[in-house]
């Protein structure tokens, strides 16, 4: 009994110092990239700039490089060029017919706050502004080919007045040897942006040139990334090519570089939203995630595609496909087979767990959508998994009770052989074959469920899903932390508490069913153990009040099923339940020491 109890002692330790970690290092470390990453903007925004103009210089043969201080609103950069609006019910925007740029996009059901009144999530703004970002599709030339479209290319509306889910639109650029390029832009009903080009050759000679895209970016999220997520550029090189992840700051060292590559995709993602560029599938390229430092400070991800040849009198069709938008999982998955686009669904950040994590999450999505509500589906998943470990559950639990049973038989033991721990050891071990006890058999269900915690809190942490899901009552956002705050009155008191005594109701809740599982085992005998085994429930509660609340109530519910669970199956080998001697025990008064 006394191993087990250590080892969960052990487990709490190993839990309290990466919270601890993360509360005391993580935090402010994050606080402190978010003030620098502010006062970059800020120093940006105050110098004086050249007015900037769409850049023709390439690196490597690519267009990314001489962009000028971004110093334009976002009105102003619209205002700039002639455009052909986008009209869906997902998003709503417009192509910049300079460069035939995706570079002003939102997204329609998808607010900033969980207020459906305030702004909608912008992804796309034009190079010019401090925010820009944006993608696009060109060509890089050769001595044959002439002029290629590339970002200061003026495109003609050829046909079409608007983008919509039924309406594509057609582009159109002739270059001055007669190369003809007719670019066909069309999109579905979330974010996927096909972009197929016909390329014309009615000359004598033949041409020879490639195809590119990125996604440029000029400035990192204003929020800090944190280590559960990955945040920056991603991509998969090859259609067997695994997921290739480089944070900002990885590729602001060393630029990367793929080798050779047939299929696959590459971009930019965050939390929540990414832009991605899908090259043609049947051809080869080579991709890239660099940083520029030359003007404008920027981010970009982009390939180059091997030269094609067109003779003369003949023609050649490219598509690329541009995800720009939500990485909602019925999506990513639905993209990922329509298109064969490889390992596709990576696009969404599922950790080390992802055979735990997926299924999860397609789990919790089964119920949220039989009951309309993810707090309650969080609520019946957690059951799930509790019957799934059941059997693990009463194994351990019949361990702990057998152990408890033969409790005098240790404490003779322990009195026959005193300080010879050899001997102890031995006569114990002969102890549990002659009882038939395992002692390690506890620790296999706390082992086998620390993945699954993990793996629900990636859940609701990382998918869209979660993102502003109400639960019940002041609980509007399940992937944000509990609004309420003990320090004042949880909101009767006429003021605001520091961030770091946001000690909510739910947190409080799972403190309680905490404190109330560990009373369900014997205190241990160690003064230091006690310490430990009284305090940890209300470090756990500062610990996780600022973790998402869909977790904290997950972890709330688990304790209290777990304390059902106990009692259930101790009773039933009819060991003695703890938990009103223990709490008993604990307020109980202790007599003062006589001096």
């Amino acid at each position: 009994m006394e191993k087990n109890r250590n080892y969960f002692i052990a487990i709490g330790l190993s839990v309290v110092i990466v919270l601890a970690w993360q509360f005391l290092y993580m935090n402010p470390r994050m606080e402190a990239q978010q003030r620098a990453a502010e006062a970059q903007q800020a120093l940006q925004q105050q110098q004086a700039a050249q007015e900037p103009t769409p850049g023709n210089v390439t690196v490597g043969n690519l267009p990314g490089a001489g962009q000028a201080q971004a110093t334009a609103t976002r009105e102003q950069a619209l205002a700039k060029s002639e455009r052909v609006e986008i009209d869906t019910p997902a998003v709503a925007g417009s192509i910049n017919l300079t460069g035939a740029r995706f570079d002003d996009l939102k997204l329609r059901e998808y607010h900033e706050t969980v207020d459906d009144s305030s702004p909608l999530i912008t992804l796309f703004s034009p190079a010019d502004t401090k925010d820009g970002y944006f993608g696009e599709i060109g060509y890089v030339g050769s001595d044959t080919s002439g002029q290629t479209p590339g970002p200061g290319t003026k495109w003609t509306l050829a046909s079409g007045q608007k983008l919509t889910t039924t309406t594509p639109v057609t582009l159109s650029f002739t270059n001055d040897k007669g190369i003809v390029f007719n670019r066909t832009i069309s999109i579905d009903d979330h974010y996927m942006i096909s972009v197929s080009d016909k390329i014309e050759n009615p000359g004598s000679e033949a041409v020879t040139l490639s195809s590119y895209g990125r996604i440029t970016r000029n400035n990192k999220p204003v929020t800090p990334s944190v280590w559960v997520i990955h945040e920056g550029f991603l991509g998969v090189f090859g259609a067997d090519g695994s997921l290739a992840e480089h944070t900002y700051s990885n590729v602001e060292e060393d630029a990367f570089t793929s080798a050779k590559a047939t299929g696959g995709w590459l971009g930019i993602t965050d939390k929540y939203w990414a832009a991605t560029i899908v090259p043609p599938q049947a051809m080869a390229y080579e991709g890239r995630f660099t940083h520029f430092t030359d003007g404008q400070p920027r981010y970009q991800a982009d390939y180059k595609g091997e030269p094609l040849t067109i003779q003369p009198g003949q023609s050649t069709e490219l598509k690329n496909m541009v995800f720009a938008g939500a990485k909602e999982v019925p999506l990513v998955d639905r993209y990922a087979e329509e298109y064969k686009i490889p390992h596709f669904d990576l696009l969404i950040d599922w950790g080390w767990f992802y055979f735990i994590t997926k299924p999860m999450f397609q789990l919790m999505d089964f119920f949220f959508r039989h009951v309309g509500n993810f707090g309650v589906a969080i609520l019946l998943t957690t059951i799930v998994v509790k019957l799934i470990f059941f059997p693990l559950a009463s194994k351990q639990y019949a361990s702990m009770a057998n152990m408890k049973r033969m409790q005098p038989k240790m404490e003779e033991l322990k009195a026959k052989h005193g300080d010879d721990r050899m001997a102890l050891q031995q006569a114990m071990m002969a102890l549990y074959k002659e009882e038939k006890i395992n002692p390690i058999a506890g620790c296999w269900p706390v082992l086998l469920q620390i993945p699954v915690f993990f793996a629900l809190y990636k859940v609701i942490y990382v998918t869209i899903e979660m993102r502003h899901a109400p639960f019940f009552g002041w609980i509007q956002d399940l992937s944000a932390p509990d609004p309420t705050s003990l320090f004042n009155l949880f909101g009767l008191l006429p003021y605001d508490v520091p961030h770091f005594l946001l000690i909510g109701v739910w947190p409080l809740i799972m403190g309680i069913t905490m404190f109330l599982q560990m009373r369900m085992n014997p205190t241990p005998p160690d003064p230091t153990q006690q310490m430990i085994f009284n305090w940890m429930p209300l470090v756990f509660t500062f610990m996780l009040a600022s973790f998402p609340a869909g977790l904290v109530i997950y972890w709330a519910w688990n304790n209290t099923l777990s304390v059902t669970q106990q009692a259930v199956i101790m009773k039933r080998h009819g060991a003695k339940i703890e938990l009103f001697d223990n709490l008993k025990g604990f307020f109980k008064r202790k007599p003062a020491e006589s001096k």
